[in-house]
């Protein structure tokens, strides 16, 4: 189910850079940097989110770092190492037809277009070919490529469920 007090996760706090209170960030964005478009940022600490606007950032190499306010050193950067980084759906731009934010689709529901049910959606990944939604149905992971059309017949957040016509092992 859609909400929107439920923080987006866009990217996770990875490692220190530098003395000056900088961070490595992990960006799920694409491009990478995008990340650092969005305003209002949330950081996620013991389970609670709480607001931390970045200072500066920027792409460096494959990565992207930021300063976030408030943290001046390298000690105070390395509290913030392993925090997710979100922001409120609100700040997200609207999916286009059949698109989809993967938050969107994790919990939701698999059932085989013969009315099995094959699971939950766990988590995705990112192939480079096409993205793979990992289903759990509480005893195996089922891997099935989300190519929305041929794989992928319906996506109904409202109900909650995908269908899909996946021969699995």
């Amino acid at each position: 189910m859609l909400t929107d007090d439920k923080p987006i996760v866009l990217g996770r706090i990875s490692g220190l850079y530098g003395v000056k209170g900088w961070n490595r960030i992990h960006s799920y964005t694409d491009p990478r940097d995008a990340i650092l478009d969005y305003p209002g940022w949330l950081v996620e600490f013991d389970g609670q989110w709480q607001p931390m606007a970045f200072v500066e950032g920027k792409r460096h190499g494959k990565s992207v770092i930021a300063r976030l306010a408030g943290v001046e050193d390298r000690d105070a950067a390395a509290r913030l190492v392993n925090a997710n980084i979100g922001v409120l759906r609100k700040s997200l731009p609207q999916t286009g037809e059949g698109e989809y934010y993967w938050s969107d689709l994790e919990g939701l529901s698999v059932i085989h277009l013969d009315g099995k049910v094959l699971g939950n959606v766990a988590y995705l990944l990112e192939t480079g070919a096409n993205d793979v939604l990992v289903v759990e149905d509480g005893e195996h992971e089922i891997l099935i490529p989300f190519v929305n059309g041929e794989i992928v017949k319906a996506v109904d957040l409202a109900k909650g469920e995908i269908r899909v016509d996946w021969e699995w092992g």
